[in-house]
């Protein structure tokens, strides 16, 4: 049997990171979590083995060089300011968490030449409509007055970041650009569109689509995200590389509106109303984003296990045990 290691996840007790520090306690690791509960949620590490998870509350800033953290031997950044709703909403706060605080994960590793993984997002892309998007592709950013391009053009640097320090230093990083990942524990407050479908189909409120919801996303469940990390962080080939992690296969917004009600077999309307209307000012939105997988594939043997249909009614029946639509 492998011998157990000590990983650290920031952002631990977030949506993917809960889900991540579970599949690590699951390959017999000892997990420390640092996270400052801004957007996560301590109960998102609950129901996991005594003694398999430190729990260490605060900022990267604050705490990363904490006494005591014992030496990690991994370390995967997930901690970030996410959610279009927050990035409008505090656009300070999201550039300067995202890019500060990994440039203190990068040094941390560099001290101790621990692999470390980079969580990223499809959102570095911009508004480019070379799809499906290519790791390699150039990035198409809107004017700097438009809000939602500087956590997209944070999360560049970020990489940015990453790859100097591989470059210049031999530091084994990998960085994984997440598509919309979605599943049982996502919370719909910051603007993530299928917890906040799921959640009015239960209440029986009607689903809010914004525009003519003609716009193309490709969803993949976060269980069968988190296993895949440390496999990628463990495959040398992937060191010093970006990659695209999410599914291939594209929903129209509006069909998946359409699909959540009929999946719960709710009575709820849907309505398209202006993005607007939702977030108290115009939001430059995409048409289509779809990844290219090639390179992923090439790595690992992924085919994602969780359908649509069985991640909308695993999301629900989490909501129903904690008492949304009671």
């Amino acid at each position: 049997m492998p011998e157990s290691k000590h990983v650290m996840v920031t952002g631990g007790a977030g949506f993917i990171g809960g889900h991540l520090v579970a599949a690590l306690v699951r390959r017999g690791d000892h997990v420390v979590v640092l996270d400052d509960l801004s957007t996560g949620l301590r109960q998102n590490l609950d129901g996991l083995p005594d003694g398999s998870v430190q729990f260490i509350e605060g900022t990267v800033h604050d705490r990363v060089e904490d006494a005591s953290i014992p030496p990690c031997s991994e370390i995967y950044h997930l901690a970030a300011s996410v959610g279009v709703k927050l990035v409008v909403e505090r656009p300070v706060q999201c550039i300067e968490n995202n890019v500060h605080e990994t440039s203190l994960v990068l040094r941390a590793a560099a001290r101790h030449g621990c692999p470390v993984f980079i969580a990223s997002t499809s959102e570095v892309y911009g508004k480019s409509e070379a799809v499906p998007f290519h790791e390699d592709d150039d990035v198409v950013y809107g004017a700097t007055t438009e809000p939602r391009w500087s956590y997209a053009c944070s999360k560049a640097v970020d990489e940015h970041l990453a790859l100097g320090w591989h470059a210049a230093q031999g530091l084994p990083v990998t960085i994984g650009r997440f598509f919309n990942t979605v599943g049982p524990g996502q919370q719909g407050r910051w603007g993530m569109v299928l917890p906040r479908f799921v959640r009015a189909a239960m209440l029986g409120s009607p689903l809010r689509v914004h525009g003519d919801g003609t716009q193309e996303r490709c969803f993949i469940d976060v269980r069968d995200v988190a296993p895949l990390l440390p496999e990628i962080l463990a495959t040398p080939e992937a060191i010093g590389k970006v990659i695209n992690i999410g599914h291939d296969q594209s929903i129209s917004i509006d069909a998946l509106a359409r699909r959540v009600v009929a999946v719960l077999d709710s009575d709820s309307d849907i309505v398209h109303v202006d993005v607007a209307d939702d977030y108290g000012r115009p939001i430059e939105d995409l048409h289509r984003r779809v990844p290219d997988l090639s390179r992923l594939r090439s790595l690992c043997n992924f085919t994602p296990a969780y359908g649509l249909d069985r991640t909308i009614l695993d999301t629900a029946a989490q909501m129903a045990r904690a008492g949304v639509g009671s």
